[in-house]
């Protein structure tokens, strides 16, 4: 039996920040999988396809995408957790949405970003009051990019700070609540 995570993401920014993170946090007997799609249409379209066909029946599901303009949240997340019941692997997956953007998670850890980006002394401005509430922020992307001065590319600079990223960091409730839905699917399969 293979112990799995499988994410389905909106994007590859989310993949390729993944990758740097997982190794860091999950035990070295769970198997990841990251599954990046061309965007939020194109995962809410195939999503219960590709839940519904992965092989693997012990693997466990975390969906991942962006708010964005989404004014609702908690109906964007319901939405996508009913297409996870109707893949019919609903008990054994998650979703999370990251609040606005995935760049909130960045902003949340203005130290990881500094490191990533070569940038000195970034993280002095983690003390400003909308970095420290970060999913509160209404365009994370665009504020992202000014306060790197435009070194901010979004592959590269998601792949970077990945490797950076504090897990333990509470500033940003999404990323949090990203980081505690991976420790619990953890347990679970590690207790198969």
């Amino acid at each position: 039996m293979r112990k799995e995570l499988v994410f389905l993401l909106e994007e590859r920014s989310a993949k390729v920040m993944l990758e740097g993170l997982l190794p860091r946090i999950l035990d070295a007997q769970i198997e990841f999988k990251l599954i990046a799609f061309e965007g939020k249409q194109d995962l809410e379209k195939r999503m219960v396809m590709r839940m519904r066909g992965y092989l693997n029946a012990d693997a466990r599901f975390i969906v991942m995408r962006d708010q964005d303009s989404d004014p609702n949240c908690t109906a964007l997340k319901n939405r996508l957790v009913k297409k996870c019941q109707e893949s019919g692997r609903g008990k054994v997956s998650l979703v999370r949405i990251a609040c606005r953007e995935l760049e909130t998670f960045y902003l949340a850890d203005l130290e990881a970003v500094g490191k990533a980006l070569d940038i000195k002394g970034l993280s002095a401005k983690q003390q400003v009051a909308k970095f420290r509430k970060p999913d509160n922020i209404v365009s994370p992307s665009h504020e992202l990019k000014v306060l790197s001065k435009y070194r901010y590319e979004k592959i590269s600079g998601s792949r970077e700070i990945g490797f950076h990223l504090a897990v333990d960091n509470i500033r940003s409730d999404s990323f949090r609540n990203l980081i505690q839905g991976i420790k619990r699917l953890e347990e679970e399969l590690l207790a198969l």
